[in-house]
């Protein structure tokens, strides 16, 4: 029986991982909130370009450490280093691709669909240098893949210190001019955050090296660099990697619907997602655990488990969330505080962020339901659930935000149908779906 004890133990590394990123974003935000309203909008739209890209790629690794987990589950460790290694070789390609397209792409595009002049120059400059950060982002998705699958996370740990200190540091130094940086503002937050990435991408390959004796994961002969499994794996994570697309590219269409109520709209849209952040790491921690966790017991043979562990893992997910949750409610001017000194600003960003709080009621059961359907390796029917929920949210986005023209507020409403449909569509599929029996 899968423990809490060990549920834990998977998880608090991941979390940390997870606070890495967000200390990336919280930094960021925090700092150029400092800076004006206009840099603030323009990292979050150019944020979300680079993160819609980001969880392509991260959704891809989600599907490989599906297969890699499995094979760990079935007592098969020579399988799991070809599959790692195609999938790592796979996202290098892919993002040297993405960052040539976007170079081409980028500005055209969002010169139609945003309406300041602005905020568009401020959007471009921030991605013109975080795009680069695909080239370490990506294979950072693929080791955090492997060392989950094989339930060893603790390089994560380390990994998430490195990244959360380079980056602090130099986004202070580069956005303000410390330290002998000449000041730089939005694009020294770029800079910055890629490389942080970079650091952390460089202790994993080190670690990776160090610790692991290749022959025993199959690494140890040419034919596991062939790309031979490689449409095994994008049978399973293409779905994943669809999925996590779709589902960031919607929330990037949600901030420019919220860019087209003003630029104040846009801001306070930013220090929302900032501030839920710190609660989104764990319920996507727990999610991770939860696919990583299902995929191990089914290829141990152990599925009539899965019931009581998902409980398990929603139960402790909440222990986390939910007084963090309650803390911002009680005190919420304490902490957009730290993100501007604007009390006209702060009063402005106060209804969003309580609606974004209470939505988390329906975040952690949903997230961890859906990321269980792609840990039975059902990737396909959890994209399908995926596109139903995106069409309602979407369809309230377009009505609240571009029709009724509502207070921003009144547009963060749409966590809840987003979550709320995924979630009791997730729960009905794992109490009715014909997934126990599913071979990768």
């Amino acid at each position: 029986m899968v423990s809490k004890s060990y549920i834990f133990k998977i998880t608090y590394p991941i979390i940390l991982s997870l606070l890495a990123q967000n200390i990336i974003n919280i930094t960021d935000t925090a700092f150029l909130g400092h800076v004006g309203k206009v840099e603030l909008g323009g990292s979050a739209l150019g944020g979300l370009w680079y993160l819609t890209i980001f969880m392509a790629g991260f959704g891809f690794s989600i599907g490989t450490q599906v297969l890699m987990a499995r094979r760990n589950g079935e007592g098969r460790p020579d399988k799991i280093g070809p599959i790692f290694i195609q999938g790592l070789m796979f996202l290098l390609i892919l993002g040297a691709g993405i960052i040539a397209a976007t170079d081409i792409i980028a500005a055209p595009l969002l010169s139609k669909i945003v309406k300041s002049e602005k905020v568009l120059e401020a959007t471009t400059e921030f991605i013109d240098w975080r795009i680069w950060g695909l080239l370490f982002s990506f294979p950072n998705v693929m080791f955090r893949a492997y060392f989950v699958a094989v339930t060893k996370t603790k390089a994560l740990t380390i990994s998430a210190v490195i990244m959360a200190i380079v980056n602090v540091f130099l986004d202070y130094a580069m956005i303000f001019g410390k330290f002998g940086f000449e000041p730089m503002g939005l694009k020294g937050a770029a800079i910055a955050s890629v490389i942080a990435e970079a650091a952390s991408v460089a202790f994993f390959v080190i670690y990776f090296i160090a610790t692991t004796k290749l022959k025993n994961i199959g690494l140890h002969n040419r034919s596991a660099y062939n790309f031979r499994l490689l449409p095994h794996i994008l049978n399973v994570s293409i779905w994943t990697m669809l999925q996590s697309f779709f589902a960031l590219g919607t929330w990037f269409v949600f901030f420019i619907a919220t860019e087209h109520l003003g630029e104040t709209s846009l801001a306070v849209s930013n220090i929302v997602r900032s501030v839920s952040s710190a609660m989104f790491m764990f319920t996507s921690a727990y999610g991770t655990t939860a696919n990583t966790l299902i995929s191990n017991l089914m290829g141990e043979g152990r599925i009539k488990e899965i019931p009581l562990m998902l409980r398990r893992v929603i139960v402790q997910c909440g222990y986390f969330v939910f007084p963090i949750m309650l803390f911002v409610i009680l005190f919420p001017k304490l902490i957009l505080h730290i993100y501007s000194s604007d009390t006209t600003f702060i009063d402005a960003t106060l209804p969003s962020l309580i609606v974004m709080m209470f939505s988390y009621i329906l975040v952690t059961p949903g997230m961890i339901f859906h990321q269980a359907i792609s840990g039975t390796g059902n990737t396909r029917s959890a994209l399908g659930i995926e596109v139903i929920t995106l069409v309602a949210y979407m369809s309230y986005v377009v009505v609240t935000a571009f029709v009724l023209k509502a207070d921003v507020s009144i547009c963060w409403g749409s966590e809840f149908v987003y979550w709320g449909i995924i979630g009791l569509l997730s729960y009905a599929y794992l109490l009715k779906g014909n997934w126990r029996s599913k071979k990768i």
